[in-house]
């Protein structure tokens, strides 16, 4: 909880605020970040965590009544308001929330509730507005592959497939003698949501992330995997299994062995977030085999699929920071809020402390030192020892481009900064493909429309829904792997099975739900 203490210059403050942060790791608060933090705003944050004994943390929570200040439960806020543990910030945001409502600008209505009760009881932990610099793409191929092709941009899976065969044929271990892998995957934890799931959603239907969901021009809910796009991605990974190019072990290894293989420079393709792969990619260049790190590619189905990648689908909402009931300080509590909000806070969350963690030169353009850029990219604790981008989640931040008045941008991710960051790889790629950008040759973003309701994976959903999603998800992951294994000649058979599973699961039902909720989530946009 908030503690009072004094401060020289007689301003009050608050020392040891509770936060709990289901996304986040032990924190001491010491970092150079953290500690410019409460000298700007007296606040010293006392982070709680979930370690692994604790998923039932925030139902304890509400069955003991005992609350933190501050609290960002990713998926779990649904609870916390049907047991009253978040306060609307609605007029505290218009007293002490310039900056709050100056980030969220013509998206601020989205952060209300809903129609029936549009309190705002979080504030989004994702980004607001900005550009798309870096991305994993839907496929990831080892630059050792694209050379081998004179840089060749495989746009289809068989254009894809036909690269992996030919460079195994040619390269069958690698220069340690290990066995080159064509694919693998990360299955056998939820990492098989990341890596067997969602690749198919964007692969095979082209279509934006919305978790477990397809939704269509008509806001009609579909539970994905019962798709017939998404039945040939699947199709064409059992082919994969049974030619021996995906790695017979993708289902049963643990995530850190398959981490372990990438670091490797064993594994020439993945489908993955490039959040999910950036150690194995920071143990590659520590060891100079930076041609063994993965390019980023617009894989599709077919040529009549795009790629959308970069597609802009709004604000996300329904998983943010609130404030509870618990905190005796909401004025102070809103205020750090809008503090990190200011134009000063993000730098400062983003950048870092200047002097330590960049400099600003004559022209009053920030930029960091390559040597501060070396370590950010290959130290994997640069972030929470520095405190540079650590506290972006959970709290509110710009995303990359969004300029300050200053005219720099508020992350280190402009589009001059990334390009100064390419390594020799990457700029040899650009060079050949006649690019500035990687994701050049990606669809653009005005080739889509932004869609008129939040990405549905944040959404908060009622309890029934969530009941019928977990256990749908749970069909599929068995499932899915049990189609991918078997032999081709069942695999009709052995993804009918699954679909009858989804039906006699609820899945209709679900489907049901969600469409009328994204219907009144559009609603309240419209209002």
């Amino acid at each position: 909880m908030w503690q009072q203490e004094g401060k020289p210059d007689g301003r009050r403050w608050r020392a040891g605020a509770g936060v709990f942060n289901k996304d986040g790791e032990e924190d001491a608060w010491s970092n150079p970040v953290a500690q410019a933090l409460t000298e700007a705003t007296g606040v010293r944050l006392k982070i709680d965590y979930p370690a692994a004994s604790q998923d039932l943390k925030v139902a304890l929570m509400i069955a003991e009544q005992n609350f933190p200040d501050l609290i960002y439960t990713k998926g779990d806020v649904a609870s916390l308001i049907d047991a009253g543990a978040l306060i609307d910030m609605t007029d505290l945001i218009e007293e002490y929330g310039p900056n709050i409502k100056k980030m969220y600008g013509d998206e601020f209505d989205k952060l209300k509730y809903s129609e029936e009760d549009p309190s705002i009881y979080q504030l989004s932990s994702y980004v607001m507005g900005g550009e798309t610099y870096k991305s994993a793409g839907t496929a990831q191929l080892q630059w050792s592959v694209l050379k081998e092709n004179n840089y060749k941009i495989p746009r289809t899976l068989d254009e894809l497939e036909t690269m992996i065969k030919d460079y195994m044929a040619d390269h069958p271990t690698t220069d340690d003698g290990l066995p080159t892998i064509g694919i693998t995957l990360s299955a056998s934890d939820w990492h098989w949501m990341i890596t067997l799931g969602n690749p198919a959603t964007s692969i095979a239907d082209g279509a934006p992330d919305n978790g477990q969901w397809l939704i269509d021009e008509d806001y009609n809910a579909m539970y994905k995997f019962r798709s017939e796009n998404e039945r040939e991605y699947f199709r064409w990974l059992n082919r994969m299994y049974n030619e021996g190019i995906l790695d017979p072990e993708f289902a049963t290894q643990t995530h850190e062995d398959y981490i372990a293989k990438l670091s490797s420079g064993r594994v020439l393709a993945i489908f993955d977030a490039d959040w999910d792969y950036l150690d194995a990619e920071r143990v590659l260049k520590a060891d100079g085999k930076l041609d063994k790190i993965y390019a980023p590619l617009p894989v599709t189905i077919s040529d009549d699929v795009k790629c959308p990648t970069l597609m802009s689908q709004g604000l996300v909402t329904g998983q943010g920071v609130g404030i509870t009931t618990a905190c005796k300080y909401p004025v102070e509590a809103i205020k750090f809020l809008d503090y990190i909000c200011s134009d000063e806070g993000q730098v400062l969350v983003n950048w870092g402390v200047e002097g330590i963690n960049y400099l600003v030169d004559e022209d009053g353009k920030r930029y960091r030192t390559q040597e501060e850029i070396d370590r950010s990219n290959s130290n994997k604790d640069y972030a929470k020892n520095t405190g540079v981008g650590f506290y972006a989640c959970p709290f509110p931040t710009y995303g990359s481009g969004v300029m300050d008045a200053t005219g720099n941008a508020y992350t280190t991710a402009s589009k001059e900064a990334v390009i100064a960051e390419y390594d020799v790889e990457q700029k040899a790629a650009c060079n050949a493909w006649g690019v500035d950008l990687l994701l050049d040759i990606f669809p653009q973003p005005e080739e889509f429309e932004i869609p008129k309701y939040p990405p549905v994976w944040a959404y908060i959903k009622p309890a029934k829904l969530d009941d019928i999603g977990n256990k749908l998800d749970e069909v599929a992951w068995s499932s899915l792997i049990s189609c991918v294994i078997g032999k081709q000649e069942d695999f009709d058979k052995n993804y009918d099975a699954m679909i009858a599973s989804f039906e006699s699961t609820g899945m209709e039902e679900a489907e049901a739900i969600l469409t009328q909720l994204i219907k009144d989530k559009v609603a309240l946009m419209e209002d």
